[in-house]
């Protein structure tokens, strides 16, 4: 695939949108775009002046390339369904597809079946970055799929990453995008329990966070969730519903092995309790609101 590829995005929410930004800043032809969300998508096809597709069916008719960013396995089964005519494989022929969902391996593997099947390429590129780096091209993508799919579509995927790893066969980079998010959240997790223990105690917070960050307890998560823990600022860039959902597939990963994960559970349980409570649109961050005392309602 070349730069002169037609892209097509199916799914623009805040990672899907600032993909498209920066390909389109970069000269690539957007041709169409789908969300489930229509107002946000006509928002960003008047912004970079290509079409709102009725249809995922639609996006792949008018692209040689269809770049997909959905939330979860259901989202995915549903945009490559079989039998539907608003289905990708529709028109998978001659296409490249290439899927940033995390979601689990046994999807990515469907999917790639599924378009091969119809004559198509899929590939998986999983992202361990957030929406700043998605609108800088800075991501960090790990992907997977056949060794000849990930060379053709590597001239676009460097135009979004600053870091480009092959994992392996199809399934595979999804494994590890889930332990990456399984760690991360764990880490989350501890990191509010050390804060709000610090708070109960009266400890100055800014002090703390500063004496964690050259210690053991230093990580990427103190560097972008203590402040806004410590000031309950939960504006979302990674969901604490995806926190669960990333979780889960982890555990589930565990399961398949016969591996038993407590630290791994706990934080799935927690941040399930933040979903059930209604505030799984917080930021990850904010399993925080469940351990500071004074702050659950």
């Amino acid at each position: 695939m070349t730069g002169t590829s037609r892209i097509g995005f199916v799914g623009v929410g805040r990672m899907g949108k600032n993909m498209a930004r920066r390909l389109n800043d970069r000269g690539y032809t957007i041709s169409a775009i789908h969300d489930s969300n229509s107002k946000e998508a006509n928002s960003l096809a008047q912004e970079i002046s290509c079409e709102e597709a009725a249809s995922p069916a639609r996006v792949a008719e008018l692209s040689d390339i269809v770049l997909t960013v959905v939330t979860d396995d259901a989202a995915m089964s549903n945009i490559f369904a079989e039998d539907s005519p608003s289905s990708l494989l529709c028109h998978a022929k001659g296409r490249l597809f290439i899927n940033f969902a995390t979601i689990s391996p046994e999807a990515h593997i469907r999917a790639e079946t599924l378009v091969e099947q119809k004559g198509g390429i899929s590939l998986e590129a999983l992202m361990a970055s957030s929406i700043t780096q998605a609108r800088e091209g800075t991501l960090y993508l790990m992907c997977g799929g056949k060794k000849s799919s990930f060379e053709q579509a590597r001239l676009i995927l460097q135009e979004l990453s600053s870091k480009l790893l092959y994992i392996g066969p199809a399934g595979e980079a999804a494994k590890v995008k889930a332990l990456v998010n399984m760690v991360m959240n764990c880490n989350t997790a501890a990191l509010a329990e050390g804060l709000g223990l610090g708070s109960a105690l009266g400890i100055n917070l800014e002090m703390l966070r500063e004496v964690f960050s050259q210690t053991g307890a230093a990580s990427r998560v103190l560097e972008t969730d203590g402040e806004d823990m410590q000031n309950r600022d939960h504006e979302c860039y990674f969901s604490a519903a995806h926190a669960a959902k990333d979780s889960g597939i982890a555990l589930n990963l565990a399961k398949s092995a016969e591996l038993e994960l407590p630290l791994a559970q706990a934080t799935f349980n927690q941040y399930q309790r933040l979903v059930e409570a209604g505030k799984g649109a917080l930021d990850k961050s904010g399993v925080a609101e469940l351990v500071f005392k004074g702050r659950k309602k």
